[in-house]
Parts: C-alpha cells; sequence; structure tokens
C-alpha cells in the first residue's frame, strides 16, 4: 500500500531516509551478498539432484532442532495451558526431522509432492480469485488466471513425473528464487551506488 506523499507521517520518512542511507554506506555488502546468491541459485540450478537433497536435509534438521528446542521449552513451562498441544506439536517436529535425515530421498519425493499440491492449490485459488474479481480488476484479472494456469500446469509437471521429479524440482525451484533475490539485491546495490 502506497501512501501520497503528503500523508506520509514523519517517523515513517525518517525511517525510510535512514534505510536508505545504510543502503548506500554499505552497498558493496549488499552486492556481495547478491552475486553469492545468484551464484548459489545458478549451481543449485545446475546441481539440481544435489540442491534438493542439502533442502530436504537442511529442512531436516531445521524440523530436529525446533522440535528439540519446542519440547524442552513445553516441559519448562508445563503450567501453561495447552501443555499437550505444545508437546504433540514438539514431537512431531523432531519425527519429521529424524525422517528428513534418516532418509533425505524419501523426504526429498514427499516434500516434492507438498510443493506439487500447493502449486495446484495455488493455481485453482489464483484463477478463483480472478474470476471473483472481474469487474474489479477490469483487464488485469486475466493475467491473474493465466499465472493460476502456469501455477497448475506447475503442478501436473511435477505430480506426474513423480518420483522423478523428486531429483530437480526442489533443487530448481530453491535455484530461481537464490538467483532473482541475489539478482535483486544486486540491482539494489548498484542503484544505491549510484545515488
Amino acid at each position: 500500500m502506497t501512501l501520497p506523499q503528503d500523508t506520509i507521517p514523519p517517523e515513517l520518512e525518517r525511517m525510510r531516509s535512514q534505510m536508505g542511507a545504510a543502503v548506500r554506506t554499505h552497498w558493496k555488502a549488499f552486492l556481495i551478498e547478491g552475486i553469492l546468491l545468484a551464484v548459489l541459485g545458478l549451481l543449485a540450478m545446475i546441481l539440481t539432484p544435489l540442491a534438493s537433497l542439502a533442502v530436504t536435509i537442511f529442512l531436516g534438521w531445521m524440523f530436529l532442532i525446533s522440535g528439540i528446542t519446542g519440547l524442552a521449552l513445553t516441559f519448562w513451562a508445563r503450567g501453561m495451558p495447552g501443555f499437550w498441544w505444545s508437546l504433540l506439536s514438539a514431537v512431531l517436529a523432531i519425527i519429521a526431522g529424524i525422517i528428513l535425515v534418516a532418509q533425505p530421498v524419501q523426504g526429498t519425493v514427499t516434500l516434492t509432492i507438498v510443493i506439487g499440491v500447493y502449486f495446484l492449490a495455488e493455481g485453482v485459488a489464483t484463477i478463483m480469485y480472478a474470476l471473483e474479481h472481474r469487474r474489479e480488476l477490469s483487464g488485469r484479472w486475466s493475467w491473474l488466471a493465466i499465472s493460476g494456469v502456469v501455477d497448475i500446469a506447475i503442478a501436473g509437471i511435477i505430480i506426474s513425473g513423480l518420483p522423478g521429479t523428486a531429483m530437480w524440482a526442489i533443487g530448481l525451484l530453491v535455484g530461481i528464487n537464490l538467483l532473482f533475490g541475489g539478482l535483486s539485491m544486486i540491482g539494489m546495490a548498484l542503484a544505491a551506488r549510484n545515488s
């Protein structure tokens, strides 16, 4: 949401100028980070099986660590309401973490199924949103509908190609995300340098 220039609160304007000054001061750090992210993204897109397994193992460790931490905190604050739900959540995170770390190939297949179902649901929801808001969005609703169709097509490719797609889908998607994140940081750094 953008506010008209004359209604921007002074605190927000001050914060915006401080943020801009920080980016201009440290533009080289943003440039280096952007280059590293872009290189990692390209590597993930080239070495998709390795990237898919790495993401699965990383998620496994995150689940495991968060589950163990959650379990410890649950017992530490066992007098709080919701003890059993918190305990169940921590145990599920530990189990998911152990499975992903111990069997990363099977975990990659499972994560790929989840991603495929997500793209399918996202595509249907986007199309429904576009159709629901045809009048309000005038000519732009068709772009939303096309986006939804693309999401459904991606879901179809991922789900219909299982288990083979498991070895490249996650790595490719993470690689694309890292590449574009890196490119946007490079662009921001270069714009800050030139300002």
